[in-house]
């Protein structure tokens, strides 16, 4: 069948913004709040121009299959049930209940995969069932977010042009949750088209190899890898490694300060900019994307028996700074 892209178009997310004191500086940490995407992430805007470049080729699709920890799966999941198309989402012991019962509601059809790569991750695994499946399959069709340049693309010519709209300052310092790799490729695509004087820093969870280096458990969805991305490497950029402690910190901070809850990743992506702060590189005005939204990690990042079983509830090595004031971009005035 021919298909057609239908549903809500993502985009124009809304930005918290926190004058914050770190030991006589001010700065201003603004967070770019990607939950408010129509099913919830930053995925939204990945999976819409995944499958509008798919269905844009008049490609006679019998069916979508991809690998997910969970946004990405939800947000195809919930494209392809308006567009008609079958999905299947190939994830693993890892990939949080909430989030499958999620892609299961959109009629998402769940393959889980459980047996570990040689990293000790599962996401070879996972890639590895999918070429399996296609080289049987010929009418399935794979995104492949993992290399596929419209996942980059949709950062480069939404989410970055969204904050350089929305912030009243050319030089920045960005920060980005690594997994793919796509959102940090989109943003410095971006900088480098517009030559501006951002700093874009890649933030990864100890023990991924997503930016190189060796493999060790994590415990962290939606950050990190156990492939090395196709998109970008640790020498492209600077970087932050950040642990799961300081992750989960981080995230009780944001909730308790400035009143929002956010995902592991974003978590982590804010301890970063805490320790870039904290080491006396901050610029005046520092972005963080945060992916998602605190209620899809009501079993996880926000459960005391997750972080127990975790070992996470020791205190963080995490200085925190002083939040002076806060308030709202909204997205109704990006991009005006």
């Amino acid at each position: 069948m021919l298909v057609e892209l239908h549903g809500p178009v993502p985009g124009r997310t809304p930005m918290v913004k926190a004058v914050v004191g770190y030991h006589g500086r001010t700065t201003n940490l603004w967070l770019k709040l990607e939950q408010e995407n129509p099913f919830g992430s930053i995925k939204d805007r990945v999976a819409y121009s995944l499958l509008g470049t798919i269905f844009e080729t008049g490609l006679l699709c019998g069916g979508i299959i991809e690998s997910t920890s969970g946004n990405l799966g939800i947000a195809l999941a919930r494209y392809s049930q308006i567009c008609g198309v079958e999905f299947t989402a190939v994830v693993d012991p890892r990939t949080s209940r909430m989030l499958v019962r999620q892609m299961r509601s959109a009629d998402a059809k769940i393959v889980e995969v459980t047996n570990p790569d040689e990293t000790g991750g599962f996401l070879l695994s996972r890639l590895a069932y999918i070429r399996d499946r296609m080289a049987v399959e010929d009418t399935l069709v794979w995104p492949n977010q993992y290399e596929n340049p419209a996942n980059p693309r949709a950062h480069t010519e939404g989410t970055a042009p969204e904050i350089h709209s929305a912030i009243p300052s050319d030089e920045l310092d960005v920060f980005l949750g690594v997994s793919t790799g796509g959102t940090m490729r989109g943003f410095t695509d971006y900088v480098t088209r517009n030559r501006l004087p951002w700093r874009c820093v890649a933030v990864d969870e100890v023990g991924s190899i997503a930016l190189g280096g060796p493999p060790a458990t994590r415990s962290l969805n939606g950050i990190g890898a156990s492939r090395s991305s196709s998109f970008v490497s640790g020498r492209d950029c600077p970087n932050v490694r950040v642990t799961a402690r300081e992750a989960v910190a981080a995230c009780d901070w944001v909730a308790s300060e400035l009143g929002v809850r956010v995902g592991g990743s974003s978590g982590a992506a804010v301890a970063g900019a805490l320790r870039w702060m904290r080491e006396g590189f901050g610029a005046e005005h520092m972005v963080v994307v945060c992916p998602d939204g605190g209620e899809r990690y009501e079993d996880t990042i926000y459960s005391q028996n997750w972080r127990r079983a975790k070992d996470l509830t020791a205190r963080a090595d995490l200085e925190f700074p002083e939040v002076r004031s806060t308030s709202v971009v909204d997205n109704s005035l990006i991009l005006t």
